[in-house]
């Protein structure tokens, strides 16, 4: 230890060079003879966490790759830190904010606290106002300008005030329901076009989600979608067809939107993790209040596996872990999500933000330099679409990438399609893991009669090298209390690696420089004085600006 170290940073120290001693050691492992070597793997690796089912059995991870892992979730203080995210403490150091989004979908009566301050009345009073607006306009209690009951709902927002949102409408969304929600995130005019496309302003209501009304994209289809309404219903016709979820009252009212359409947003509630909130509310009008709360109730439930399990039994811990084997131990910098669900097709895209905006650091809490990789680079589809797309890769590209494979135990339609659907999911995890070897496609081309020469050629293309590690989550079916325990259970999986890096997974300064230039460039665009560039930014300017 050197003098500068105190003995919890030479404790982490000792933990992380044992976690890259055994994953060197184990980087030759193959997963098929882990479970012949370890009896009880099946067992240790597999967790039931509020409704859902983890298998992670078929992960690289080794037994004694994951004592060391569990050793340096323990000399990274995760137990502590955990205990101050659910105590409000400012776990976002860089903004010297809490981080409460656990409050959002507690009971009420949980009593949380931002930083001292208490929080659950607020939480529990803006829910309730929610759960007011979504049941008079779903009854026809509150109708537009015109008398006219609403149809429809067009939510605007970007990034977490959009992609939460759009992702539960998806999942949850009836065939036929009463209410239409549409979404307009991109500031590309088609995004807007598309939104209000044969819809009527009489029955359209319109929800605008910006903490702190001023993101550009978001502004900028608001006000298209006022002028839309302001078009046939007049200035104060328009006002009873908008509503906002937003800090920022004053600039809502200079908008136009009244008070009492007005929902807060706190400054402890981080964009990717607002969906319990307010930024909601179009969910839970379209849905129906019942259905939001099953939601809420799912991630709650979540929320006291992650806070009461031990770490070896704990769903959010085992799958940061093996996320951190792979990224840290054996180098692995991409990880695919192939939800076996249509319903589900917008995980990827929702995870994408939730993990790499969240841990794509490269600095610590204290400001210094990250000293080994963060997040790993999220993709994927729907299966099966994604096996007719990216699954070569899976099997046969030169990296191995972990895969987060999703079923649903009940699913959609005819049961013969779903286990249509179930089948490939399991399958590919074994396909995954198994491979096929050289040896077995040699003998297959043998017994057809082929040439030596084009065995030669051809058993090399058809074999398969497996040992592709997978871990496999299965909900009983795509309803709302499931889909908040998933959603859950990345947020804490997110939160528990972002630790063990020790990084902020809270802030995102990351986004700021690009919007910053964006606003300048703009101005040059649209004829303002020339600043100074680079040649090929210069170029660009010029050419559009022509």
């Amino acid at each position: 230890m050197t003098e500068t170290e105190t003995p919890a940073l030479a404790a982490l120290a000792a933990a992380w060079a044992r976690f890259d001693r055994i994953a060197e050691q184990a980087s030759s492992a193959s997963i098929g003879g882990l479970f012949a070597a370890e009896p009880d793997r099946l067992e240790r690796l597999r967790v039931d966490a509020a409704g859902l089912h983890l298998d992670l059995s078929k992960q690289s991870l080794t037994a004694e790759g994951l004592g060391a892992a569990l050793a340096l979730a323990r000399a990274a203080g995760m137990e502590a830190a955990r205990g101050r995210l659910f105590e409000g403490f400012a776990v976002n150091s860089s903004e010297d904010r809490a981080v409460l989004h656990p409050a959002l979908r507690a009971p009420n009566g949980a009593g949380y606290a931002a930083k001292g301050e208490p929080v659950s009345t607020e939480v529990e009073v803006t829910r309730a106002r929610m759960k007011v607006l979504a049941g008079a306009i779903r009854s026809g209690e509150v109708r537009g300008a015109t008398g006219q009951r609403f149809r429809a709902i067009v939510h605007i927002g970007i990034g977490g005030s959009d992609l939460g949102p759009r992702l539960v409408w998806d999942a949850l969304r009836p065939l036929d329901g009463p209410i239409e929600l549409r979404f307009a995130a991109n500031v590309d005019g088609a995004e807007m076009l598309g939104a209000l496309h044969g819809l009527e302003p009489d029955t359209t209501l319109v929800v605008i989600v910006s903490k702190t009304f001023t993101t550009l994209e978001t502004l900028a289809n608001a006000q298209l979608a006022r002028a839309w309404l302001v078009q046939s219903l007049g200035e104060a016709g328009a006002r009873a067809h908008l509503a906002a979820v937003s800090a920022a009252p004053g600039k809502t009212g200079l908008f136009g939107i009244a008070p009492d359409r007005v929902f807060a947003f706190a400054d402890w509630v981080g964009g990717r993790f607002s969906i319990w909130s307010a930024v909601g509310l179009s969910c839970a009008i379209a849905l129906g209040f019942e259905t939001f709360q099953a939601f809420l109730d799912g991630a709650a439930a979540m929320d006291d596996h992650f806070t009461t399990v031990p770490l070896e039994r704990n769903a959010p811990v085992l799958m940061a872990l093996a996320e951190v084997w792979n990224r840290n131990g054996l180098a692995r910098p991409v990880r695919a999500v192939v939800p076996y669900a249509r319903r589900l097709a917008l995980l990827p895209a929702f995870l994408q933000q939730l993990e790499m905006e969240s841990n794509g650091k490269r600095v610590t809490r204290e400001g210094g330099g990250v000293p080994r990789a963060t997040a790993a680079t999220v993709f994927g589809d729907a299966g099966t679409n994604g096996q007719h797309a990216f699954f070569q890769l899976l099997h046969q590209g030169t990296d191995v990438i972990p895969v987060d494979l999703v079923l649903v135990a009940e699913g959609d339609g005819p049961p013969d399609m779903h286990a249509k659907l179930l089948a490939n999911g399991i399958a590919q995890s074994e396909a995954l893991m198994i491979g096929r070897p050289e040896a077995e496609v040699r003998e297959e081309l043998e017994a057809g009669g082929m040439d030596p020469a084009e065995i030669d050629a051809l058993a090399p293309q058809r074999t398969f090298p497996g040992d592709r590690p997978t871990t496999t989550i299965v909900l009983p079916r795509v309803d709302a209390a499931s889909l908040g325990a998933l959603l859950a259970l990345y947020e804490h999986k997110v939160f528990v690696e972002g630790v063990l890096w020790g990084i902020n997974s809270f802030d995102q300064w990351g986004v700021e420089l690009g919007k910053t230039l964006a606003t300048r460039v703009l101005g040059e665009l649209e004829g303002g004085e020339t600043g100074m560039h680079d040649p090929s930014t210069a170029a660009l300017i010029a050419r559009f600006r022509g």
